[in-house]
Formats: C-alpha cells, sequence, structure tokens
C-alpha cells in the first residue's frame, strides 16, 4: 500500500462489488483504497454459478483474479484491515481501521455486505452455503430433482415454495415450529406435494458440510439432500448508519439507481442493498457505483477548475 493517506475514495470492502467499483475508478484515474477485512459471506460456498465467463468457479478463484486485474491500475491501494470507523470532515470523510490507521477520502463505497444470523440449530453454520442454501438461482441446477428442505414458515414459506417447485418435485417445509401458513396457503402447496413439517430441528447431520439428515427434538429424523433458508441478516458493517444513512424497511441500506446513499458522498452496492444475493449483481451494482462516484468527483474538480 502506498503511504499516501488521503484518497478521492475509500472503498470499504474489497470484494466483488469492492472490486467492480475500484475498476471503474481506477480507468477513471483516481485515487482510490480498498480497505477489506478478507472475510466473505461466501467464503464456504463450492462454486459460484450464474456469472458469464466464471461459471463453477470457486468464489476465491474469482475474486482472486479480480483483485489481480484491479492491481494493474496504479491509482489503486489495498489495505487488509477493518475499518470500524467514520466520520464526516471538512473534506469528505476520515476512516478509522482496526489496527488504528486513519484515512481521508472525498468520497465513500461500502461494499461490506451482510452478515446471516444462524439460526440456533446444531451443523446449520457448517452446512451454509454448501448445501443449506439461499438462493435457487445460484445453486438450484446443482441440486435439481433432488429431496429438498425449504427452511421457513408463514408467507415467505409460501412464495418461495411455489418458487422452488421449479426445480424440484420432491420439496418438504419444515416450519420448525407452529405452522403460520393458512389452510388456503397449506391446501394450494398439499396440491403440488409439497407437504409442511412443524417439528422443531435439532440438528443437521453433516459429512463435511454436505447435509445427511435433520433431526428433530422428538428423535425422528428425515434424510435430505438440500435445505433451502431465508434466515435474518445484520449489515457486516454499522458505519453507513454511524454517519447516517438510511434503511429500507428490509434492512437494507437506501441507494438510488446510481447507487447513492440518503448522506451525500456515500455510495453502497451488493448485497447490503440488495435481496439479489450474486456475484453478478455485486459486479454490477461496483461498477455503477464507481462510475457515479467518479463523475461527482470530476464535475467538483471541475467546477474548481473554473
Amino acid at each position: 500500500m502506498a503511504n499516501q493517506q488521503e484518497y478521492d475514495v475509500i472503498i470499504i470492502g474489497g470484494s466483488y462489488t469492492g472490486l467492480s467499483a475500484a475498476m471503474a475508478l481506477g480507468r477513471a484515474l483516481k485515487k482510490v483504497l480498498v480497505i477489506d477485512g478478507v472475510n466473505p459471506c461466501n467464503k464456504q460456498t463450492p462454486h459460484s454459478h450464474n456469472f458469464l465467463t466464471q461459471d463453477g468457479k470457486t468464489p476465491k478463484e474469482i475474486s482472486e483474479l479480480a483483485k489481480a486485474q484491479v492491481a494493474n491500475y496504479k491509482t489503486v491501494s489495498f489495505l487488509n484491515d477493518i475499518a470500524i470507523k467514520g466520520e464526516k470532515s471538512a473534506k469528505g470523510f476520515e476512516i478509522t481501521t482496526q489496527n488504528g490507521l486513519i484515512f481521508k477520502g472525498r468520497k465513500l463505497i461500502f461494499g461490506t455486505g451482510i452478515k446471516d444470523q444462524m439460526p440456533n440449530i446444531e451443523g446449520f453454520a457448517e452446512c451454509w452455503g454448501i448445501s443449506a442454501i439461499h438462493c435457487p438461482y445460484c445453486h438450484g441446477y446443482e441440486v435439481r430433482h433432488l429431496k429438498t428442505g425449504l427452511f421457513a414458515n408463514g408467507d415467505m414459506a409460501y412464495e418461495f415454495g411455489k418458487l422452488l417447485w421449479n426445480w424440484t418435485k420432491d420439496l418438504t417445509i419444515y416450519t420448525n415450529g407452529k405452522s403460520t401458513l393458512n389452510a388456503e396457503q397449506t391446501n394450494i402447496l398439499a396440491s403440488r406435494n409439497i407437504h409442511v413439517v412443524e417439528k422443531e430441528i435439532v440438528k443437521i447431520a453433516h459429512n463435511n458440510g454436505q447435509i445427511q439428515e435433520l433431526v428433530f427434538t422428538d428423535g425422528s429424523s428425515q434424510n435430505l439432500d438440500a435445505l433451502y433458508a431465508k434466515i435474518p441478516f445484520v449489515q457486516h458493517s454499522d458505519i453507513p448508519q454511524s454517519l447516517g444513512c438510511e434503511l429500507t424497511e428490509m434492512g437494507m441500506l437506501k441507494v438510488d439507481m446510481m447507487q447513492k446513499t440518503t448522506l451525500d458522498g456515500v455510495f453502497a452496492a451488493g448485497d447490503n442493498t440488495s435481496p439479489m444475493r450474486s456475484v453478478a449483481n455485486a459486479v454490477y451494482g461496483g461498477n455503477m457505483a464507481g462510475a457515479a462516484v467518479s463523475k461527482e468527483l470530476i464535475a467538483e474538480d471541475f467546477g474548481v477548475i473554473n
């Protein structure tokens, strides 16, 4: 990393979103610092899909290639650290890292993603991203026609169950307690041979993250190949909120079409702004944020020159 402490843009989060934004800004000749703690949410995922030219590659392969390409732009620097504090300054923002370093940037981009909140079920975290999965567009083809479960309840279980029926007709909904599906929803699902199990899950038996069976509190069990789940999350970084950025009702950072948050000078993209959690969406959002930020910087500098 260069010794320079002041940057046009500080990007917090160096995965697909951050790297995509950094490439756009590097190509716009802007001085950029990418701060990344190297802890991506998809670190357990064996393969990434639905991203042209990289289908089937591991998330690490894609990010390493991306970083190597971004590093070709000499105005982009990288720091392996964690941003823990952000403050507004006269000329932009100041970011403090876990190692006590302070950097100044005219603009900020957050590609920090979200942090999944794992249920208190033994084995769930170990299977997350491998056979306990969140998205059929990311993973559905690989588990098509297999014995599949859906860990959800109520309207979410109904709507997601309808969607998953496209990939497998061997589908069971596990509500992990009393079902909150209404009678009509339950009947419609049953007519498609989608059954609802209300037993509470105590454990997921697995082999290196590959689900073998669900074990219930009553001692019974059910063989399973894959389990979709919609679980709660929190923002991975609380810096945007501490600065005053607003969240949506879903808990995402609120952004406009140019990935700009509700706070001037702060942009965000990727999983922290959208429920569409995919590499392709992260790359798109980062590219848009990088272009939008560079446009703002160019306009500001052009105004100063005049």
